[in-house]
């Protein structure tokens, strides 16, 4: 379903996320992100949610970041999407996290479905990203660390 996510936000070309990347990143000794998988009452998977933890300095707390949240185009409406922001939110408030954060690209129509379950735009804040070319110029301006003759 995260390739379908892909095609609807018209970027297949740049989802390359392998099933073993997925379930490692999710089931691996460490594991980093966190999913749950919204089904029909034929058990089949319609949606999907997969998180991760951030951190406040301001609130000093947890919260969670939503990285993505699909519903098959099949299941829109039907109140999957619904209850996978629901059970993110319940998280939130029984762990004592204090926000729930997510991007949306800006043409995506759920806008409307977001504000109507009170959710608001952070237009003060712009979004950055390091990456490609960029992100290895910058790593490799980091010193070498030096070596110890003892050691």
């Amino acid at each position: 379903m995260v390739h379908e996510l892909a095609e609807y936000e018209r970027a297949p070309e740049q989802c390359h996320l392998t099933e073993e990347q997925l379930t490692s990143a999710l089931f691996g000794s460490a594991p980093a992100l966190f999913g749950h998988v919204a089904v029909d009452d034929a058990d089949e998977p319609i949606g999907f949610a997969l998180w991760f933890l951030n951190f406040s300095t301001w609130e000093g707390v947890h919260g969670v970041y939503l990285e993505d949240l699909y519903v098959r185009p099949t299941a829109r409406g039907t109140g999957a999407g619904r209850l996978l922001l629901a059970t993110l939110a319940a998280i939130c408030v029984e762990r004592g996290y204090r926000r729930l954060d997510w991007w949306m690209l800006n043409w995506n129509p759920a806008a409307r479905f977001y504000a109507a379950i009170g959710a608001t735009p952070m237009d003060e804040w712009v979004p950055y990203r390091l990456a490609g070319p960029a992100l290895h110029a910058l790593a490799a301006q980091v010193p070498a660390a030096p070596t110890r003759p003892d050691a």
